[in-house]
């Protein structure tokens, strides 16, 4: 059974840092890996998106220079590093993934996407205040 786990989130005031963990099991993570998040009553939209493990990254405008995606193929674990947080970034994060390797071309193409990944974690809460 393939599962994907997300951990980290939390309360923190504007200005302050969190790192979420994405860890799966019952499937190698390892490619075309999203973040996306959620605020209720609105639209499941993407953060950013790691290729593989070295890169490279790509991420919404409000969120670059701020949030990095990383991977780690040898813990079976995406990250999510949020620095420099805003209230409006607060949402639940959620991890998205594909059932196999794809090209980097069509992550590209599909990684804002919520319908085109098959495997999601369940969620973790990220509160920022003022």
């Amino acid at each position: 059974e393939v599962q994907l786990v997300e951990s980290g989130g939390g309360s923190v005031q504007a200005g302050g840092s969190l790192k979420l963990a994405c860890e799966a099991s019952g499937y190698t993570l390892s490619n075309c890996v999203a973040w996306f998040r959620q605020v209720p009553g609105k639209a499941r939209t993407g953060v950013g998106v790691i290729l593989h493990e070295a890169g490279p990254t790509y991420y919404v405008d409000s969120v670059k220079g701020r949030f990095t995606i990383s991977l780690d193929n040898a813990k079976n674990t995406a990250y999510l590093q949020l620095d420099s947080l805003k209230p409006e970034d607060t949402a639940m994060y959620y991890c998205a993934a594909l059932p196999a390797p794809v090209s980097g071309g069509y992550c590209l193409t599909i990684w804002k996407n919520v319908g085109a990944f098959n495997y999601w974690g369940q969620g973790t809460q990220v509160t920022v205040s003022s």
